[in-house]
């Protein structure tokens, strides 16, 4: 095993779901498990806060009302959760859970394996679940090993963001479509979004909030864009799926209209261009896919478009498990040599491990607000 000095324990964030009905988030210390031979010890340097993170750290919780506590000396917040987001995630009451998706760190230890042993003073990107933390002991599969020059910052986020990109393309490609849709085109993940399909090829309609967000994807060379805020997005949204053909969605929003919405706006494309009238609407499949949660409100659909159209639930975890390890090496190979380019990410905020059990800090980065994405700074 091949190391550095580091400490016997590490800072730790764990978040625990009480049957009082609050969810609390602490820091706490926790010992560093001696990598076993496939395993490397990374020092944590920088970790970023995903939407679905926020999900996990406050348990679907009223953040608005977030009250420090004391945790035996540490820091920690405790928020109120309803009784229905409580029932909903009836497993996870009592469980102390480590959070954190993901993070970009050095591997400073490792076990005897020639794979782990290669990476040692190496920056990785790692996918782990449990990212919040000063050092973490993980597999070597679970890292991404990067090229020279590239930081930690920039390594951090190469799992979630970059992969869940890649597998909307794959999956538009794998389903037989066209062209896609995607609704938060502003987003971290859009503006990376847009960058792969540029550089596949691939035709993108663009959803997003604002005028500003508007002119920003259209300086990137973005075509398709269309603003849900304004009085033309439905005929903005009607000329851009007939332009480019698009019969499937990525929707980040979830409740509301917009699933209903794109539906509509894909048949009327489809049923303009054909020949012949049918009772029961195209032939071709329109397909949404929920992969987020923006908006907590029940999906409406009023079934105004045919037979022949799907909204179902996309996850990462689930599209990587269909494609393979193979593939799924292949992908990170492709993320690992455009770290700095296509699948750079951007942060409004940078907070220490405190800070993100801070209630100021919590009331701000947990509204997920386009631009305002958080990066946990370890060192």
């Amino acid at each position: 095993m091949s190391s550095e000095n580091y400490p016997e324990k590490t800072l730790e964030l764990i978040s625990t779901l009480s049957v009082d009905g609050s969810v609390t988030v602490i820091m706490r210390e926790a010992a560093i498990p001696k990598p076993g031979p496939t395993e490397v010890v990374v020092r944590v340097e920088a970790a970023p806060i995903n939407p679905s993170d926020i999900g996990t750290l406050f348990a679907h919780g009223e953040v608005t009302e977030a009250q420090s506590i004391d945790a035996e000396g540490m820091p920690g917040v405790r928020i109120p959760v309803s009784e229905a987001a409580q029932r909903a995630q009836l497993a996870r009451v009592g469980a102390a859970m480590p959070v954190g998706n993901e993070g970009g760190g050095t591997v400073i230890a490792a076990g005897s394996s020639t794979s782990a042993q290669a990476a040692v003073g190496r920056v990785v990107g790692f996918f782990s679940r449990n990212a919040y933390a000063q050092y973490r002991t993980i597999d070597i599969s679970q890292c991404t090993v990067m090229g020279e020059g590239v930081t930690a910052e920039q390594a951090a986020a190469a799992n979630v963001n970059p992969l869940t990109a890649l597998g909307m393309v794959e999956t538009m490609r794998y389903e037989g479509h066209a062209a896609l849709v995607h609704t938060v085109g502003a987003s971290n993940l859009g503006l990376m979004l847009g960058r792969v399909c540029q550089a596949d090829g691939v035709d993108l309609v663009n959803i997003v909030r604002s005028p500003e967000q508007s002119a920003r994807l259209r300086s990137q060379g973005e075509q398709w864009v269309c603003d849900s805020s304004g009085a033309g997005f439905e005929s903005d949204l009607l000329a851009a799926i007939e332009a480019t053909g698009a019969t499937i969605a990525f929707d980040a929003i979830g409740g509301g209209s917009m699933a209903d919405t794109l539906l509509a706006v894909m048949e009327l494309s489809l049923s303009s261009q054909a020949l012949e009238y049918r009772p029961y609407g195209s032939e071709t499949r329109k397909q949404i896919y929920v992969y987020g949660g923006l908006d907590p409100a029940a999906t409406v659909l009023t079934r105004r478009y045919g037979m022949q159209w799907a909204v179902g639930g996309w996850l990462l975890a689930h599209f990587l498990r269909k494609i393979g390890s193979e593939a799924e090496a292949g992908l990170r190979r492709r993320i690992a040599s455009e770290i700095t380019t296509t699948f750079a990410s951007e942060y409004g905020l940078r907070l220490s491990l405190a800070d993100v059990v801070d209630p100021v800090h919590v009331k701000q980065f947990a509204r997920t607000a386009t631009g305002g994405k958080a990066i946990v700074r370890l060192l």
